[in-house]
Parts: structure tokens; sequence; C-alpha cells
């Protein structure tokens, strides 16, 4: 292993240790032995993922006059995904080892030589696919697997019963699409957005939280005019770089990769995905699709429903072409994660100095905005610090701590990526001041009491 690798590789295993020593991500199930590639988010893993999604439906939804929201049923008409071409085309193509067992993705295989083949077309597996790369075992042929979770609706488990857990949030868009214009008079152009869960039955999933089997995404389907597609596509992708940009990643881990032709979606006629470096190595985190007016189309031929807009000045119809920038939570929330966490040096109270971990998360996205430290336990500081607190909840989301020594709830805040400490000592009693500490400085300011609300909130609107 290279050092970069191994570097890259212990960066992982501290990150994953500490999202389950502070509460960020546990494995789900632990006490059971787990539950492969399933996770939780834990107290404090919620909170930066609701923020993640918080901020999303403020700017893209709130923040637009040209934006709607729904929130659509996981399990939906069996006909919808007959319609989207997902039972047809919705496949991964797998290989297993007969010796060791193991199940690979035949694409991720071939790409690890450095081959790209077209998997549609072969009509026989490769030389490069007989030999499993972990144990030299023999490989099966290629075969095609579908990625749906399949269920039954109703007492009977058969055919007529059979339905699937979505395996994206944006057929529901389409589907709904004649209610939503009906029922808001919205303009045009304009989108429907969505956050919601999506399951998709993986044949590899790993690397900690970035491909799962159940995962969330933030989506939008925005509606034009054919001839307006270019311009909204270019519209989308500066949105999305500057929501990139608020979620504090660096801008030299992003790269923005234009799918060619022949690797394209059978509904996409042109497609970017929004790559990240993450600790294992580049991968996508976003996607950026103009869907043309194929899934229209498609559900008004399958419902015979006419799915056409109706200008209101001209009365001119016409099936709207689509433009779809696509946000993966999950992965938004490890990117987070990976671009916080930082390891530096700082002084010690006996002159030295130590390394410390800190989460710099963008301040309005850190679990904690503010903790509230009383240096002790005494009741003469709990009068003092417990009304604090409870005053600052109006404003921010606050946490309040009163055990063990300051320096270690410092460092405990530290690596929570709590962006503000208050300290109440006795001199609080006299001044009505507390002692501000900031996270990423370490820099301390004595304030009154009155004062710090605002105080606060100046530092939180400057970020």
């Amino acid at each position: 292993m290279s050092k970069k690798a191994k570097a890259e590789s212990e960066m992982m295993l501290k990150l994953v240790s500490l999202a389950k020593r502070r509460g960020f991500i546990f494995p789900s199930s632990e006490i059971y032995g787990g539950f492969a590639n399933t996770w939780d988010y834990g107290p404090l893993g919620v909170e930066l993922k609701n923020n993640i999604k918080r901020m999303w439906w403020q700017r893209f939804v709130h923040g637009r006059g040209d934006m709607v929201g729904l929130d659509a049923s996981i399990l939906m008409n069996p006909k919808v995904w007959a319609a989207s071409g997902h039972l047809a085309n919705f496949t991964d193509p797998l290989v297993d080892c007969k010796k060791c067992k193991k199940r690979f993705r035949a694409d991720h295989l071939l790409a690890a030589q450095g081959i790209k083949p077209d998997l549609g077309t072969m009509k026989e597996s490769p030389k490069e696919l007989k030999i499993c790369p972990e144990c030299g075992g023999e490989l099966t042929s290629v075969r095609k697997f579908n990625l749906m979770f399949k269920t039954f609706v109703g007492p009977l488990e058969d055919e007529s019963a059979v339905a699937y857990l979505r395996p994206e949030t944006a057929q529901a868009m389409f589907v709904d699409f004649k209610n939503v214009i009906d029922s808001t008079r919205t303009g045009f152009p304009f989108g429907i957005a969505q956050v919601g869960k999506a399951f998709r039955n993986e044949i590899t999933p790993g690397n900690f939280t970035f491909r799962t089997r159940e995962f969330e995404q933030m989506e939008i389907e925005y509606f034009v005019r054919e001839q307006d597609w270019q311009k909204y596509f270019e519209h989308w992708l500066n949105e999305m770089k500057e929501w990139v940009e608020a979620l504090g990643l660096k801008a030299e881990d992003v790269f923005y990769h234009e799918i060619e032709a022949e690797d394209l979606a059978h509904y996409s006629k042109r497609t970017v995905d929004i790559e990240f470096n993450f600790p294992f190595g580049r991968d996508e985190l976003y996607g950026l699709a103009y869907r043309t007016d194929y899934d229209l189309n498609q559900h008004a031929k399958f419902s015979g429903q006419d799915l056409q807009y109706t200008d209101p000045e001209t009365n001119e119809k016409f099936v709207p072409h689509v433009i779809e920038p696509t946000w993966g939570v999950d992965r938004s929330v490890l990117a987070v994660l990976v671009a916080a966490y930082h390891e530096e040096a700082a002084p010690t109270a006996d002159g030295k100095t130590e390394t410390r971990i800190v989460m710099k998360f963008p301040k309005k996205l850190a679990p904690y905005q503010v903790a509230v430290l009383p240096l002790s336990k005494k009741d003469e500081l709990k009068e003092l610090s417990q009304p604090l607190a409870q005053a600052l909840r109006q404003h921010f989301s606050v946490h309040y701590d009163e055990t063990q020594s300051i320096g270690r709830r410092y460092r405990r805040q530290d690596e929570i990526g709590t962006p503000y400490c208050l300290t109440i000592d006795f001199e609080s009693l006299n001044d009505q001041a507390v002692t501000i500490r900031d996270r990423d400085t370490m820099k301390q300011e004595r304030v009154k009491i009155d004062e710090v609300v605002n105080y606060l909130k100046a530092k939180f609107d400057g970020n």
C-alpha cells in the first residue's frame, strides 16, 4: 500500500471512529451484530443531516419564486416503474465467485483494470472477468441484477400483490406533474422539489455511508421549454457550484465530470457528475441531468393522461423538458464530515502543545451552535448559566455541559464542531459577563450577558 493510500485509509478509520464516539453515526442494529451497510444517525448526526436539508430547502424552495415542494409516497403503483424503464433497465452487471461466494459488479472489476466494455451487448464474459480478485477462484458469467427492492401489498404474496420500494424520488414528481400545475397555478418555467428516502439493492455497498441500500435524496425536476434547456442547465450547474461552496467543501476537492454520450442514461441528453475527493478516492457526490421530455411522455403513454402544459397567455400546449439536479443527503453529510475534520497543534494550560481534533463545520451547519459551560457545578453558577442557556435556545441550538475540567470540555466541543463556547465563571457573578471562545481561532472575548444574543447573531450572520 502506498503512503498516500495508507494515509487515506487511516483518515477514514479516524472519521468512522469519531462519528461513533461523538454520536454522529452508529452501525445499525449493533447489539445484534449489526446489519451490513446500514447506519443510524445519532444525536449529533441527525442534527447535522437536518441542518443540511433545512439549508437546502431554504435555498432552493423558500428562496425562489419558481419552486414548489412535494413529499410523495415511497410505495407507488408498479406501473410507474414500468413506464419509467426501471423494471427493464434498472440493473447492474453481476458476477459471483464460485469459490469464496463473493459478489462483484462486473463493470467495477473491469474499471479497476482500465477496461471500459459495453456490458449491455456483451454475449459472454471477457477474459478479464474470469478470475476472482479476492481469492483467485473462477467467476460466473455476467448476468443482470435488478436493483429495486420488491415487496408485497396485502395478505397474499403473489404477482398481483407485487410492489416496489422506490429507487429514486424523481418519478413521483413526474406522476404528480398535472396535480401540481392544476392546484398551484404556478408560472413557467418552474420546479418541483422533494427530499425523501430511496432504496436500491446494491450489489457492492460500502465505504461507510457512501453507498448504502437505503439513502436519502434532495432532488428537483425543473420544467422548461425545449429551446431553453441549455440556458437552464448552466443555471443549475452554477447553483450546484454555489451549494458546494456553502457546504464548506474546498474547490480543489470537487470535480465536474461531463459524461460521454455513450455512457449517458437512456433518458439523458447531457449529464454532469459532481465528484468529491473522499478518503477512499474520487467519486460521485451529486448529479445534473437533462432528461428531455422522456419521463412525461412515458407516463402520458402508460397512463393515458394528458401531461402537457398549457401556456395561460397563448393557450399553446407542449410537453415540458426537464433539468434534474440531484443531491445525495447521506453523501452530503459524509463530504461535510470529511471536509470539516482537522488535526492541529493547540496550546495546553502548562504552556506545551497537543494535537486537537476539531470539526470545522460551516457555523450554520454545526449540530450545536453554542455550548454553555459553567466553570463548576456550584449552585450560584447554575443559577446564572441555566437561564442563559434557555434564553439562547430561542435563537440557537445549545449544548449545556458542566462535567469535567473546562479544558476537556473545550476539546469535546471542538470534536463535535461547536463554533462558540460560553464559559460562566465566578467573576460572572460580579460583572454579569461571560467568556466566549471561538472554535477556529481559540481566541476568547469577554461579553456582557445582555449582549450575548446580538453578539452571536452577528457572528452567524457573517457566515
